[in-house]
This record gives structure tokens, C-alpha cells and sequence, in this order.
């Protein structure tokens, strides 16, 4: 009985009104915002020519994001950091006193340096 056009006069009678949308969205979400945000957000969306509702849909998903740091991320951080502070030690003894074994040791650990800068640059998937 929705689809049918009720007839007045001879003529149709049509229900008037927006069209219906094919797209319907159902669920939504509450976004607390301060003022500043919201002012911010409702002026990109009015740049933009769109409503805000669709400003922040589009945003939303283009957004990248990234993961957090893993705990084994957060150990070769902080194995990196400790190296970091002996290679400056060693720079420092080095110069002070001109031993030949430091240099040698600043190379091992360079290396060492090296390779969990490389371990840590590596993409496995951490980015989504």
C-alpha cells in the first residue's frame, strides 16, 4: 500500500517530500568535542561544502593509523638507548686517552647499533 498512488480527481496524488535515500545509515556514534574542535571541524566541512556529518565520515575514513608500540619494540628501544650511551662513553674514552682497543669496540658496537635501527625500520605489518 506504500508504493500506491492514491488518485484525486482523475488525476495521481503523489506524497511529496525528499526522495528516499538507497543508502540508509542506521548506527551512529557520539563524538564529544570542545568548542574549539567543533568550531574547527564545522568550518573544514563548510570549506568543503559538505555537512559536517559528512566531513568527519570522509576523515574518518581515510584516516591511517598506526599501532602502538609493541613490548619487544619497547626492549630493542630501550637495548638501542643503552648502546647509544656506551658508544658515547667509549667516544669519550677514546679521545681522552687515544686507545686503539676502544676504536674497535665503537665499530663492534656501531654495528650492533645498526642492526636494531635496521630491525626496528623493518615493516612487518605494523602499520595498519
Amino acid at each position: 500500500m506504500k508504493d500506491q498512488i492514491k488518485q484525486v480527481g482523475g488525476r495521481p496524488k503523489h506524497k511529496g517530500g525528499a526522495p528516499q535515500k538507497k543508502i540508509k545509515r542506521a548506527s551512529g556514534i557520539r563524538v564529544r568535542l570542545t568548542a574549539t574542535e567543533r568550531f574547527l571541524i564545522e568550518s573544514k566541512a563548510r570549506q568543503a561544502g559538505i555537512r559536517i556529518s559528512d566531513w568527519f565520515r570522509a576523515a574518518a575514513l581515510k584516516a591511517k593509523v598506526v599501532t602502538r608500540i609493541t613490548a619487544e619494540d619497547r626492549r630493542a628501544l630501550h637495548l638501542l638507548a643503552g648502546m647509544a650511551n656506551n658508544l658515547n662513553q667509549l667516544t669519550k674514552l677514546a679521545h681522552t686517552s687515544g686507545i686503539m682497543s676502544i676504536v674497535i669496540k665503537c665499530g663492534n658496537l656501531l654495528i650492533e647499533i645498526d642492526q636494531t635501527l635496521k630491525y626496528l625500520n623493518s615493516d612487518d605489518g605494523k602499520d595498519t
